[in-house]
């Protein structure tokens, strides 16, 4: 019990249902995916949903059956109705991260950018901040502000509806027409369905291993699998392994480690594996690489230009990528080569440029 984080929920309900309805075909919002989701991450202590519940009087029983308890908020109109709502949350939250220590992680339930002060304000009081958003209604700024950021269209359970399909319309004639045509039926044309765009397994294994290198080089210690994903979540708070056709991120990590793009050891705790690079193979391999095609451009006795070189190391391997292998940038990469004893490594003043020589075997 002592591990469990225990978590307080603020819902902006009006962003949340508005959200929901406007871009989901009318759809009503459904609080248990949140739940759902909140579980697999600890305790919720805390449940509390803003709004004027007027406006909302069917939402209120399904929210009451989840023990969410409600804040009225008086009559007004417009804006200051509104306000009136962001405000009070915002005391509340405050008020309870100095009042309840023992609560470690903030849930903020909206899409409205104007929160982004108290999200920074509850991580200013060293509390994990957790936001909930509909991905259409949801400012850019927030996002990166929290700790993690779960859009509710991505949740388990949740149905996101495909596109309409849009009906032709007869084009408009500027001129009378001699001959009235007969009316032809109405045909619906189908508009493809716009997909998701895939996540793509490669561009998120570069990530891993530039953060993976990253920690080693910073930290100099043990890199374990929560660590890793703590430090994804700070790189990019909406990052989410099912996003990427994963069950959990052990799993992600496991085809990862089948590819050779990381090796997993046993680690401090069960089931918290420790993930490093490999030392060798594929590092060596891309070493080798560089070596020879620095001899067939320039030869034995001579040198070749950095600039350029990757393009030719792409024409002998069109796989080649420097970031895949734990380097931000390929003249890290060359560096690292040079260290290895791969090639001579030396910056030329006249040319304005690295200059590469195989190393004499």
């Amino acid at each position: 019990m002592d591990q469990e984080d225990r978590i307080a929920l603020f819902l902006d309900y009006e962003n949340l249902a508005l959200g929901v309805r406007d871009h989901h075909g009318g759809r009503p919002f459904d609080f248990r995916p949140i739940a759902d989701a909140l579980a697999e991450r600890g305790r919720v202590v805390v449940r509390r949903a803003y709004a004027d519940w007027s406006y909302f009087d069917e939402d209120r029983r399904m929210l009451t059956r989840s023990h969410v308890e409600l804040i009225e908020i008086p009559q007004r109109m417009g804006f200051s109705r509104k306000n009136a709502a962001d405000i009070k949350m915002a005391v509340d939250a405050v008020e309870l991260a100095f009042e309840r220590g023992y609560i470690s992680t903030f849930v903020i339930c909206t899409g409205d950018s104007d929160f982004t002060p108290l999200v920074h304000k509850l991580r200013e009081l060293n509390k994990r901040v957790i936001g909930v958003g509909v991905e259409k209604s949801t400012s850019a700024l927030l996002p990166p502000a929290c700790d993690e950021f779960l859009y509710y269209d991505r949740l388990e359970g949740v149905d996101v509806p495909p596109p309409a399909a849009r009906r032709t319309r007869p084009a408009r004639t500027t001129g009378p027409s001699p001959v009235e045509p007969a009316p032809e039926p109405a045909v619906e044309e189908t508009v493809p369905v716009e997909e998701e765009p895939s996540r793509d397994v490669d561009t998120l294994a570069v990530l891993l291993v530039q953060t993976v290198a990253g920690m080693q080089g910073s930290g100099g210690g043990e890199v374990t699998a929560s660590g890793l994903k703590r430090a994804l979540l700070r790189k990019d708070p909406t990052f989410s392994e099912s996003n990427y056709g994963f069950r959990t991120f052990g799993e992600l990590l496991r085809h990862l480690a089948a590819s050779n793009v990381v090796e997993l050891a046993a680690g401090p705790a069960k089931g918290d594996p420790e993930v490093s690079l490999p030392e060798r193979g594929d590092r060596e391999v891309a070493f080798g690489l560089l070596r020879s095609v620095v001899v067939d451009l320039a030869g034995e006795g001579g040198a070749v230009a950095l600039s350029g070189l990757k393009d030719q190391l792409r024409r002998a391997r069109p796989d080649f990528s420097e970031k895949k292998l734990g380097y931000r940038s390929f003249l890290q990469f060359c560096k690292a080569a040079a260290t290895d004893g791969a090639v001579d490594l030396r910056w030329s003043a006249d040319d304005g440029d690295y200059l590469l020589s195989p190393q004499p075997s």
